[in-house]
């Protein structure tokens, strides 16, 4: 609910500070003393246009803002916390003005776009009346409303879910068509290349092996020269050495001197003896093999020129060989794909024409019923003549649409054998205003939002129809917080709240107040309502009964 609103330097207002209650509170003045001040200010903090001439004279910017407590919201809270904006229980809009044309918007402090503002405040408050945010007259409030007085939500969410998962499964599928009918070549050039790697039955590390061999059997003539030279200056080196331990002879020469050396030549000879036998047996091994070179060297240039037809290195053609057959067992398996995205697309359209239809009877029973109950609140509201319809006309749509197969339109006639139009062409205010609370009261335990203003919805009304209003808004306000600016005693009497608007001064001193009246104060007020500006105890008396009796 409303709890508080904060004005400074804003059209005739120096600085105003506002408490609200729950129920109904009504504001009233004489003509003239600023009431509609209040509602521009929320409508601002709600994300209206700005402009600067609403600035104070004298002053450089305005200031306003409109506190809600936001516990009992679930819809705001979550919005907020979606958003990162939460602040406890209270929700605090506040809007600031320049004179050079600037304005900034806040939300809990942070800074916000006025699209953010207007979303927020749809789920925190409702304006009726000669206003922009009259929500009854757009087509999604009232669809949103039918199908809460209808008990239409569970099913609307199960079309809702079940239309979205059509449209998924629809786009995979399409996609999946589009790209079958762009895969036939594709699909005959991977049957291809697998095909010739397959052939080839390229293993990992063979590539490295089959390099070494050829190596190998290229040089098999030079590698057995160089053997064989290795080993004969192996057995060299090996006589050689023993010829110089034989010159140690150790009767002659002290052990002690020449030990070491003594030890490390014989050491020499016996790795150089293994050596040599270590040549001898690869010397052995390596034999010239023109044939298996033939075989080596075609097999190696097989692979090199698949590398370069498939544009990769050699090394590679293993794991792109895998990569193209899985590509190409995907493609083969796209048809049992098909087949089964075709037949869940089928059940989820049944499923949806079974909700779609449940939506439409509960929608058809619920406008029924709503257009009786709103056609008696219009008698009452001496608009006996108006004619209220609520419209199901069938989506133009050939797949599921989530809010179901038809469009929801409230229409009215005002004149007798007159057409029925959209609330959105009907030109009178005053009408448009009656109208709006006839299906809020008829709506009043269906609806999401907390607190409703209604200006001035009792234009154009006095008499009996005027004490009608006051019971219909001090009923609305035992279910929600109701804000009612109003030039009838009848509906003043209602309030629970009465908040009186002021004009004082002259010229460009002229400023606006609003004060909270006490129960003497509130007598006045309504006997000036009755009675003008010359009070009497006649007026005085009525007014007293007034709110005695509650009207």
């Amino acid at each position: 609910m409303l709890t508080h609103i904060s004005i400074s330097q804003f059209t005739v207002v120096d600085t105003l500070q506002v408490e609200f209650q729950g129920g109904l509170t009504v504001l009233t003045g004489e003509t003239g003393a600023g009431k509609s001040i209040i509602l521009d200010a929320l409508g601002l903090c709600l994300g209206d246009r700005a402009d600067s001439s609403a600035i104070r004279p004298g002053s450089e910017r305005a200031e306003l803002s409109a506190n809600f407590d936001v516990g009992a919201i679930p819809a705001a809270q979550a919005w907020l916390a979606e958003r990162e904006l939460s602040a406890g229980e209270d929700c605090l809009l506040r809007r600031v003005l320049t004179r050079e044309g600037r304005s900034r918007a806040f939300i809990n402090g942070s800074p916000a776009t006025l699209q953010d503002c207007a979303a927020l405040g749809g789920l925190l408050i409702d304006i009726h009346g000669q206003h922009a945010h009259q929500s009854l007259v757009r087509r999604a409030h009232q669809r949103a409303l039918l199908d809460s007085y209808a008990k239409a939500r569970p099913k609307l969410t199960e079309v809702d879910e079940t239309a979205r998962q059509w449209k998924s499964l629809h786009e995979q599928l399409t996609s999946l068509r589009d790209t079958q009918r762009e895969q036939a070549d594709r699909e005959q050039l991977l049957r291809y290349q697998v095909s010739e790697l397959d052939e080839l039955a390229l293993k990992p590390g063979e590539l490295q092996s089959l390099e070494n061999e050829q190596r190998l059997l290229a040089n098999a003539d030079i590698i057995q020269r160089q053997a064989a030279r290795s080993i004969e200056l192996c057995e060299n080196q090996e006589a050689g050495v023993r010829a110089a331990i034989g010159e140690l002879d150790p009767e002659l020469h002290d052990l002690a001197a020449v030990g070491n050396a003594r030890e490390m030549l014989q050491s020499a000879a016996i790795q150089i003896d293994e050596a040599r036998l270590e040549l001898q047996q690869y010397l052995a091994g390596c034999e010239s093999n023109p044939q298996r070179l033939e075989e080596v060297e075609a097999r190696l240039d097989t692979v090199y020129s698949l590398a370069r037809k498939h544009r990769i290195e050699a090394e590679a053609l293993p794991a792109h060989h895998e990569t193209l057959s899985e590509e190409l067992l995907a493609l083969d398996s796209s048809d049992d794909r098909l087949e089964a995205l075709e037949a869940e697309l089928t059940a989820l359209s049944q499923q949806y024409e079974v909700a779609a239809k449940t939506l439409v009877e509960l929608r058809t029973k619920g406008s029924r019923k709503l257009e009786k109950e709103v056609a008696k609140l219009l008698g009452k509201l001496s608009m006996n003549t108006c004619r209220f319809e609520v419209a199901l006309t069938p989506r133009d749509s050939e797949t599921p649409h989530p809010l179901g197969t038809e469009d929801v339109e409230f229409l009215i006639a005002t004149n007798p054998g007159a057409e029925p139009q959209s609330l959105a062409r009907v030109a009178s205010g005053g009408e448009l205003s009656r109208i709006s609370l006839a299906v809020q009261v008829a709506t009043v335990g269906d609806t999401t939002v907390p607190c409703m203003v209604f200006d001035e919805v009792d234009v154009g009304i006095g008499g009996a129809v005027a004490e009608v209003v006051g019971r219909l808004l001090a009923e609305m306000g035992k279910d929600s917080q109701v804000l009612c600016v109003t030039h009838l005693a009848q509906v003043a009497a209602q309030g629970n709240q009465h908040l009186q608007v002021a004009k004082t001064g002259k010229g460009k001193a002229v400023s606006s107040s609003l004060s909270l009246l006490d129960e003497k104060q509130r007598i006045e007020e309504i006997a000036r309502m009755l009675g003008g500006v010359k009070m009497t105890e006649n007026t005085l008396a009525h007014a007293r009964e007034m709110l005695a009796g509650g009207a």
